[in-house]
C-alpha cells in the first residue's frame, strides 16, 4: 500500500492537536481518537477498493514485431469488481526499443473493460524480452494507492518489416499494385497463361483490353497474363562490416535510421515473398568472412518461413566480407541458371564474369541521397563549390564502377533506401516479363 496526498494531509492534521496539549491538556485524549478515526477511514478505503484478484490485465501484440515501423501494443484491463478502478500502468517493454509513450492511465467502470495503447518502434532485429505489467490504482476514498504486478514476461522477436508483405497481398487481390509503384507482369503471346482480370490503368496497352469483360462491367478491363514459372532467384546478402553503416532518413536527417543490412534484409524478404507468390523458387545465401548460411531455392510458403527464420536475426559481423569466396561457393552448388541478386557494398570488378556464364547476376547497391542532392544543388559560395565538386566526383566514380560491372555481363541497380524494395521487385518483374530469367 502506498500513501496518497489526502492521507498525508489527514495525518498532518493531528499535529495541531499534539501541539495543543501543551496549552490544553484535555486535548491529549482527542489525538488518539482522531488517529483511530483516520485509521478507520484507511481501512474502509482498503475494504471498499477493488481487490487485486478482481483485476485482470493482458498484453496484446503481434507474435512478431516488424522492424522500422510502429507496432501496436494493447493492454486490456478487466474490472470484475463492483467498484470504479482508476489506474496508472507501466508496461515493462524492452528497454532497447523506443516507444511513443510510457504513461498509461485510465478508468474502468464496475464490471467493465478498458484498453490503453502504445507503439513500439524497433530499430534492430533480434529477440527482445517483455517484463511484467505494473499497475497502481487509487482507493475509493483516495486514502491509499495499491501497487500490483501482473506476470506477463515473454520473448518477442523483431523481424524485417512484414507489414509490407501484408499490404502487397491486399493490393494484389484488388489489382492495385500500381498505387505503390509496383508493376504487373503482362506477357501477351509470350508463353504465359491467363491469371485474372483487373481494371485498366494508363500504362496498359490497348491490345490487352478484354472487350467482353469491358462490355459486361461497363468500364475498361484488361486480362493479366502470368509469365512462365519455375525460375530460380537467389539473394546473396553481404553481412560484413560495411553493411553496418546507418542510412539516415532523408525526411529526418538527424535520425541515424536503420543500417544498410536492415534495408537489404527487408528488401530480400519482400522479393522472396513476391517470387514465391508467383510460384517460383527463392533461395538465400548470407556471408561475411565466410559463408554463414545457404538455403537452396525452393517453392512454397514453407520455404518463405525458412528464409524468414534465417534472416530475422542475421547481424553484421565486424570483418571484411569475402565476396569472392561467397560467389565461388554459390557457383559450385547452383548448377541451374538463376537470377543471382547480390546485395553488397564490396567491389565486384572481375568477380562476375565467371558467374555470368551460367547465371544472370544483378548487383544491388544503396546510393546516398545526400551526395546526389549536393551534386545537383546550386552553388552559392566557395564552400558549396567544394562540396559540389566532391559529390560529383564520388557520383562519377560510382557510375564508372557500375558501368564496369555491366560490361562484365551483370545487371546493376543503384537506388536509395526509400525506393529500394519497389525498385528491386519491379526489376525482377521486368526481367521476368522480358524472359531474361
Amino acid at each position: 500500500m502506498l500513501p496518497t496526498p489526502r492521507l498525508l494531509f489527514l495525518v498532518l492534521l493531528a499535529a495541531p492537536l499534539i501541539a495543543g496539549t501543551a496549552f490544553a491538556p484535555w486535548l491529549s485524549w482527542a489525538t488518539p481518537i482522531y488517529l483511530i478515526l483516520v485509521g478507520g477511514v484507511v481501512m474502509s478505503d482498503i475494504l471498499l477498493s477493488p481487490d487485486p484478484k478482481d483485476i485482470e490485465v493482458e498484453r496484446l501484440c503481434e507474435k512478431r514485431l516488424s522492424l522500422g515501423t510502429a507496432n501496436l501494443v494493447t493492454i486490456l484491463i478487466t474490472n470484475v469488481s463492483a467498484r470504479v478502478l482508476r489506474f496508472d500502468l507501466r508496461d515493462e517493454y524492452p528497454v532497447a526499443i523506443p516507444v511513443d509513450t510510457d504513461r498509461l492511465s485510465g478508468v474502468v467502470e464496475p464490471f467493465g473493460l478498458c484498453e490503453v495503447r502504445y507503439h513500439l518502434h524497433p530499430q534492430r532485429r533480434g529477440d527482445y524480452q517483455f517484463g511484467d505489467i505494473v499497475m497502481r490504482y487509487d482507493g475509493v476514498l483516495g486514502c491509499h494507492r495499491r501497487q500490483v504486478r501482473f506476470a506477463a514476461a515473454r520473448t518477442v522477436p523483431v523481424y524485417p518489416n512484414l507489414l509490407a508483405a501484408r499490404k502487397y497481398d491486399r493490393l494484389i487481390r484488388r489489382g492495385q499494385l500500381c498505387t505503390i509503384g509496383l508493376r504487373s507482369i503482362r506477357q501477351l503471346g509470350k508463353g504465359g497463361e491467363f491469371e485474372h482480370l483487373r481494371e485498366y490503368t494508363p500504362d496498359d496497352e490497348y491490345r490487352r483490353i478484354n472487350w467482353k469483360a469491358t462490355a459486361r462491367r461497363g468500364k475498361p478491363i484488361v486480362a493479366e497474363i502470368e509469365a512462365e514459372r519455375s525460375q530460380q532467384i537467389i539473394c546473396v546478402i553481404d553481412a560484413g562490416r560495411l553493411m553496418a553503416t546507418p542510412v539516415a532518413d532523408p525526411i529526418q536527417p538527424d535520425d541515424p535510421g536503420l543500417t544498410r543490412l536492415d534495408y537489404v534484409v527487408s528488401t530480400a524478404l519482400m522479393l522472396s515473398y513476391v517470387v514465391i507468390g508467383k510460384g517460383e523458387q527463392a533461395g538465400m545465401l548470407t556471408f561475411a568472412g565466410t559463408v554463414e548460411n545457404f538455403i537452396p531455392p525452393r517453392k512454397g510458403k514453407v520455404q518463405f518461413q525458412r528464409l524468414l527464420e534465417a534472416l530475422y536475426n542475421v547481424q553484421v559481423q565486424p570483418v571484411e566480407a569475402d565476396i569472392a569466396a561467397a560467389l565461388a561457393y554459390l557457383d559450385q552448388r547452383q548448377s541451374r541458371r538463376a537470377l543471382i541478386v547480390i546485395f553488397t557494398e564490396q567491389p565486384l570488378i572481375g568477380l562476375l564474369q565467371r558467374l555470368a556464364r551460367h547465371h544472370l547476376p544483378l548487383c544491388v547497391t544503396i546510393s546516398d541521397p545526400h551526395i546526389v542532392n549536393v551534386a545537383g544543388r546550386p552553388v552559392t559560395d566557395s564552400h558549396g563549390l567544394f562540396r559540389c565538386l566532391v559529390a560529383e566526383q564520388l557520383t562519377n566514380e560510382r557510375r564508372a564502377l557500375l558501368d564496369q560491372i555491366q560490361r562484365s555481363g551483370a545487371l546493376t541497380l543503384d537506388v536509395p533506401t526509400t525506393s529500394l524494395t519497389v525498385a528491386m521487385v519491379n526489376t525482377y518483374l521486368r526481367l521476368k516479363e522480358e524472359a531474361r530469367l
